[in-house]
């Protein structure tokens, strides 16, 4: 008996001080981990339920990092957020609440430049030598066969050789 209510009093104990101490960071381990799938750390910040850092499975997508949060807000944009678009390691992804106007693409790397992951057609648009065409091409390449891996995964694509990859190399990032 004397058991039970120590290992209870140790139990609230533990409750007591983690209701107590602030989360700075959670691991959701969605999917295996290991050295062929090391995973992501994603900023899910906006009109999610708890807003945070998330290390996700390298494969996640937005659906994972939103369900991670906790879900939506009430008041959450719902479709302003491409749920099926893939993540990059170290990515915030905002959730804008109803009346906000939604950022124009993913967000823009630190270093300014372009995700060859995230990017819609209009983000990749924006690159010299890229019109319409060719960034769809890139696109529908990365929805055929997942994320890129490395920039010159580009050369895969119909339409960029040798010299436009030399040109894009420092523009863009995975």
């Amino acid at each position: 008996m004397a058991v039970l209510v120590v290992l209870a009093v140790t139990v609230g104990i533990g409750v007591l001080r983690g209701a107590t101490t602030p989360v700075e960071a959670v691991t959701v381990d969605i999917g295996s981990a290991g050295p062929s799938n090391p995973g992501l750390q994603v900023h899910v910040a906006g009109a999610v339920a708890a807003p945070g850092l998330y290390v996700l499975r390298a494969d996640a997508r937005v659906v994972d990092a939103v369900a991670a949060a906790g879900g939506f807000l009430d008041g959450a944009a719902r479709d302003a957020v491409n749920l099926a678009r893939p993540l990059s390691d170290g990515e915030q992804l905002l959730v804008p609440a109803a009346g906000e106007s939604p950022s124009a693409g993913p967000p823009a790397v630190a270093d300014g430049r372009v995700n060859l992951n995230t990017a819609d057609a209009a983000v990749l648009d924006t690159l010299p030598r890229i019109g319409p065409a060719l960034a769809q091409r890139i696109i529908d390449w990365r929805d055929e066969n997942g994320r890129f891996t490395s920039v010159e995964d580009l050369l895969a694509v119909p339409g960029i050789g040798d010299k436009m990859l030399d040109f894009l190399r420092e523009l863009v990032t995975i």
